[in-house]
């Protein structure tokens, strides 16, 4: 590689995450801070239902799916697991279920996409960065389903585990990107659109995926207090009883 190649790589996998992963906290917080009436998923459901529930439910799954097998698979160590399966067995499994699990969610933003696009009531309504981002994430998937076939000609798991060390080092503070100069391009171009993802998260309607955790976190949150205030009342006048209760 010419010394060009060397410094790209470099900030494509060293730099470049800490960049994403800034912008994605910082962003969100202010975004939420400065903007909140802007905080939303900007549903068209009221305009036009049809492929919207084909297509909402077939994403999401996909998607969640995605994102949580990623998250599993790429963090991870490989200690946890090596004693009851190999990591090209773990391969396998990342291939075939997140395969299936990326197919159903290319259906369903495929519809959303196209609902998006030829729809002219909806076109009308949809911002530019609705459009934009919805394609970003199609293209996404579609590099992410390349890179399968290139998986299964490592059956041996290197590529995972390239994978792994390079998305452990990240979070833990030690990036080395070396082990990743050897992988095929798709594997390169997927990470780097991923992390761009992030990046852009704040600026988009996809913000609304932190609603989805809070609203989870609110089921385990403490109960309320509530007490009646105490009001100065003048003499022989009796005070109110306190109460309490949980809402």
């Amino acid at each position: 590689m010419s010394n060009m190649q060397v410094y790209l790589h470099h900030f494509a996998f060293v730099v470049y995450p800490y960049i994403c992963l800034s912008v994605f906290l910082m962003g969100s917080l202010a975004r939420f801070d400065r903007d909140q009436y802007t905080w939303k998923s900007d549903s068209s459901q009221l305009l036009r239902a049809g492929s919207l529930r084909w297509g909402s439910n077939l994403f999401h799954v996909g998607i969640l799916f995605l994102f949580f097998g990623h998250f599993a698979g790429l963090l991870t160590p490989h200690w946890i697991y090596e004693h009851f399966i190999t990591p090209q067995n773990k391969q396998l499994v990342a291939v075939y279920s997140g395969g299936t699990a990326g197919l159903v969610c290319f259906v369903g933003l495929s519809l959303l996409l196209h609902r998006r696009l030829f729809d002219p009531r909806i076109r009308l309504t949809s911002h530019r960065s609705d459009i934009a981002i919805l394609l970003i994430l199609w293209f996404q998937l579609v590099i992410g389903l390349a890179t399968l076939p290139l998986s299964l000609g490592h059956p041996d798991g290197s590529a995972m585990l390239a994978l792994s060390d390079w998305a452990q080092r990240v979070v833990t503070l030690r990036p080395n990107a070396d082990g990743l100069l050897n992988l095929d391009w798709p594997f390169k171009l997927h990470l780097v659109l991923g992390m761009t993802i992030f990046l852009l998260f704040p600026f988009s309607r996809l913000v609304h995926v932190w609603s989805g955790f809070a609203t989870v976190a609110f089921l385990f949150r403490p109960h309320q207090l509530v007490r009646s205030r105490r009001l100065n009342l003048p003499a022989g006048h009796n005070q109110p009883h306190q109460r309490s209760a949980h809402l």
